[in-house]
């Protein structure tokens, strides 16, 4: 009979467990999760830790991860379909992927492995400033490519969104005839869950006549109510909602910090907006 092989099978690449809240440490954590999940159309400048600047971006063309530009600036895509594990992992491996491309070129991104995250590389006192578009022109600004089909048939489908200022990472978006708010919350999943069950318990859960919570979703290990707005009542845009989210906010603190048990008509409004969430991840 012949020897046995002796050759052993290459070890796997280390790979990171699964981590709920990736963009958590980073700065305007509830922005990078709206930007990631459902805003169309937006960037934010962020600052490295070497001090190099990076435009973070909710969509590139073709989904990609990201772009070294011409002129050598980085551009990062958010609405990606790659995940390895930990998004936070994934996209800092865009970033360092974009180091080493050739300007004017696309970056392809493989599994990064066990590398930084961005909560490492990105500058913990740097701004990370919302700026909304209303389409896809800023794909080709300060080039001299003209806009194509494909750029008028993207800027078509957006759905026209706006950012609040009174609160963090909440936004308007008018979707046909359907108006909603989408507000990241960024306290712990369970406090805000709790402060919504004793708002909605006493009939504070809305933000005035008109307007409707109509469940939440879990996104990145936050909570993200959703409102609907009757456009016959209120006002188009997110300008007629600024009070009144600034109102609900207040509203929302003191009831997480109330630590009294929950009564059983706010445990049932717990249970009832628990069974109308949606996890995306």
């Amino acid at each position: 009979m012949g020897k046995k092989s002796r050759r052993t099978k290459a070890p796997k690449p280390a790979r990171m467990p699964f981590v709920a809240r990736t963009f958590e440490g980073l700065p305007h954590e509830g922005d990078w999760i709206a930007l990631r999940e459902f805003v169309p159309s937006a960037t934010a400048t962020v600052t490295l830790t070497d001090g190099e600047q990076v435009r973070v971006c909710s969509l590139l063309p073709g989904g990609g991860a990201g772009i070294r530009r011409p002129d050598g600036e980085i551009w990062l895509g958010l609405q990606v379909l790659h995940n390895y594990g930990d998004v936070s992992r994934d996209l800092a491996g865009a970033i360092e992927a974009a180091r080493e491309t050739e300007p004017g070129n696309p970056v392809r991104l493989t599994d990064p492995g066990v590398g930084d995250r961005l909560q490492q590389i990105v500058d913990p006192a740097s701004s990370f400033d919302v700026e909304v578009h209303d389409g896809f022109d800023f794909w080709v600004e300060g080039t001299d490519a003209e806009g194509s089909d494909a750029l008028a048939a993207a800027n078509e489908s957006i759905a026209p969104t706006e950012r609040l200022t009174s609160v963090e990472a909440a936004y308007w978006v008018r979707m046909g005839d359907k108006r909603y708010l989408r507000w990241v919350v960024t306290q712990s999943e369970a406090t805000v869950l709790d402060g919504f069950a004793r708002l909605a318990a006493a009939g504070e859960e809305t933000l005035g006549d008109g307007t409707k919570l109509i469940g939440m979703f879990r996104a990145h290990g936050l909570l993200v109510p959703v409102w609907e707005m009757d456009p016959a009542v209120v006002d188009d845009g997110a300008a007629a909602l600024e009070e009144p989210v600034a109102a609900l906010a207040q509203r929302l603190e003191g009831a997480i910090a109330d630590d009294a048990p929950l009564t059983q008509e706010q445990r049932n409004a717990r249970a009832n907006l628990t069974s109308r969430q949606l996890t995306i991840r």
